[in-house]
C-alpha cells in the first residue's frame, strides 16, 4: 500500500467541503466508482451491514485503486476492530453511539501506536505493505494520517459535547440526525428543531475546538447538503448507495412507465 496524505484531511485543513457518499451494499466496484466519480470519501457501513472480514478487505483495496478514503463504520465497545480495520487499509474509522469524553479516548488510544495509544505494532498487513513498507515511517503515518471519527447520535453526547470535542487526536464527528431523534422521542423526525438544535450545538462545539462535522443529507440532494454546508458541517454524505439507486430506479419506472401508458 503506498503512503500518501490523507486528502480528506487536507481538504478540511484547506477550509474546504469534503463530499463523499456511504456504501451500503457489498459491492467493492461501487467503491470503486465513487473514486473515479471524483468523491473524496466513503463510508464503509459495518455497523448495521453485516460483511465477513474478506468482502470488508476487498472493499478497502478497491478504495485504494480508486484513491477514495475509506471510513469504516465499525461496532462499538471493541477496540480491536479499530486497530483491524487500519490495518486492513482503511482511510480511518468511526465509531457509532459515543456519548462521553473517556469513550472519545478509548477510540484513540486505540488508532494511536504508543506513546499516543495502544496500538499494537501490525506491519505485516495490507497497511503495512505486507512486512515491505512498515516500521517506525509506517507507525508515524498511520498516526498522521489515518482519521479518528466517531458519531454524535444521543442527546447524552450533547451533554458532554464540549468535552467530548476537546480530545486530542479525534478529527470529526458524524451527526447522526435518526438516531438523534429516536433518543429524543421523536422517532422518524430527522428535521425536528430539537434535531436541528442538536447539530447547531455539535456544530460550534467543534469550531471551538478546531474539529469539524459530517452528515449525511438525502434527497433532494443538492438542496439538504446546500443547508447544512451553510450550518458548518465540512464533510458531506451523499446518500446511500442503495437509497440513490431506489430514488432514482423509482423514479425512472413512474416517469418511463408514462411514455406507454
Amino acid at each position: 500500500m503506498i503512503r500518501k496524505p490523507n486528502k480528506v484531511k487536507k481538504i478540511l485543513e484547506q477550509g474546504d467541503v469534503a463530499l463523499g457518499s456511504c456504501i451500503y451494499s457489498f459491492s467493492p466496484a461501487l467503491v470503486e466508482l465513487a473514486g473515479f466519480c471524483g468523491l473524496d470519501f466513503c463510508r464503509i457501513d459495518n455497523e448495521h451491514a453485516w460483511r465477513q472480514d474478506e468482502s470488508v478487505e476487498n472493499m478497502l483495496r478497491a478504495a485504494v485503486i480508486s484513491d477514495v478514503v475509506a471510513l469504516l463504520r465499525i461496532d462499538r465497545d471493541n477496540p480491536y476492530l479499530v486497530r483491524k480495520a487500519l490495518e486492513a487499509g482503511a482511510g480511518g474509522v468511526i465509531v457509532p453511539h459515543i456519548n462521553t469524553k473517556e469513550e472519545v479516548l478509548e477510540v484513540v488510544r486505540a488508532a494511536k501506536f504508543p506513546p499516543k495509544g495502544i496500538r499494537g505494532y501490525g506491519g505485516l498487513s495490507f497497511s503495512g505493505g505486507w512486512g515491505t513498507a512498515g516500521g517506525p515511517e509506517w507507525i508515524k503515518w498511520s498516526d498522521e494520517e489515518t482519521i479518528v471519527s466517531i458519531m454524535i447520535e444521543d442527546y447524552k453526547a450533547l451533554e458532554n459535547i464540549e468535552e467530548i470535542m476537546s480530545v486530542d487526536g479525534l478529527d470529526f464527528v458524524l451527526f447522526g440526525p435518526s438516531d438523534y431523534s429516536v433518543s429524543l422521542g421523536l422517532p422518524g423526525q430527522p428535521k425536528h428543531p430539537k434535531v436541528m438544535e442538536g447539530l447547531k450545538k455539535t456544530v460550534e462545539a467543534a469550531e471551538r475546538n478546531g474539529k469539524y462535522v459530517a452528515i449525511g443529507v438525502g434527497h433532494p440532494w443538492v438542496e439538504n447538503a446546500k443547508r447544512f454546508i451553510e450550518m458548518g458541517c465540512r464533510l458531506i454524505e451523499i446518500g446511500h448507495d442503495v437509497t440513490i439507486l431506489r430514488t432514482m430506479w423509482s423514479s425512472l419506472k413512474e416517469e418511463i412507465g408514462k411514455l406507454h401508458a
